[in-house]
């Protein structure tokens, strides 16, 4: 149960009632842009992600908020997820939020190309990018502009702070305009690779890294380097070095991807 103490299963019971007050209540928020003030509090619960558990930050935070808002916010996520299909918002390289997409289909597409890759005797090197805070710390006037630059009308403007999860993709889906490795996003998990066995490999991955910092720049936004890591895989790679904002990112053996543990060798556990 959220805040309301409003258990499902007296939802469910009392249905029929619900269907004829919940569409009034669903309207006025909507057409409103105002979001009644219960559905904005939660029961907040600390999930441990990895790394020390005595670090806080190692810790997501959930939110266990109205059942009223969550039919309200799935119906609009419905719609608005019907809209980024149709005007095709987000690019191929999202898998967060996204019809026929998930956890699965970005590790199975982004390592069928890495494997492929390094099965061809290519030096591949993958960079794991991390935004700090990304979902706090989006400004909502960036956020309206780029709705409404895809067609989004006021009303979806105006709900936009509480369906932030949803409208990140939307936020993050210009970045695909500016990079010319293989890129893949998931919400905010991002990663590009490219083969680095010509010079011109590590160029155009360092390239994709200063656009990125720009475009981080350009929309508030910051990278937490101490998160970005290289992986570097396949016989006889350089093993370059690469910068973001100026310091170099650190190279590791492994890395955690969306719960997957991937080694130099392509091995994942």
């Amino acid at each position: 149960m959220g805040p309301d103490d409003m258990h499902l299963w007296v939802l469910r019971e009392l249905a029929d009632e619900g269907t004829k007050l919940f569409p009034i209540i669903f309207e006025k928020s909507w057409q409103s842009g105002e979001v009644p003030t219960d559905w904005k509090r939660g029961n907040i619960t600390p999930t441990f992600k990895k790394g020390k558990k005595e670090e806080l930050w190692n810790y997501r935070l959930v939110s266990l908020t109205s059942v009223p808002s969550k039919i309200t916010e799935q119906i609009l996520l419905e719609t608005i997820l019907r809209h980024m299909e149709n005007k095709e918002v987000t690019g191929d390289s999202q898998h967060c939020f996204t019809k026929g997409k998930s956890c699965l289909t970005n590790l199975v597409a982004f390592y069928d190309g890495v494997t492929a890759s390094v099965d061809k005797g290519r030096a591949t090197d993958i960079i794991y990018l991390d935004l700090c805070k990304a979902f706090d710390t989006v400004l909502h006037n960036i956020l309206v502009s780029k709705l409404e630059r895809h067609g989004f009308d006021r009303w979806t403007t105006q709900w936009g702070s509480v369906l932030g999860p949803v409208l990140f993709n939307i936020f993050v889906s210009d970045m695909d305009n500016v990079i010319e490795c293989t890129f893949s996003k998931f919400a905010d998990d991002t990663k590009l690779c490219g083969a680095v066995n010509m010079l011109e490999g590590r160029d155009a991955i360092q390239r994709d890294l200063d656009r990125l910092e720009r475009w981080a720049c350009v929309n508030c936004m910051k990278f937490n380097k101490a998160k970005c890591q290289v992986l570097h895989m396949g016989r006889r790679n350089p093993k370059h070095n690469y910068r973001l904002s100026g310091e170099w990112i650190e190279s590791s053996p492994e890395e955690t991807d969306l719960g997957v543990l991937v080694d130099k060798k392509l091995t994942m556990t």
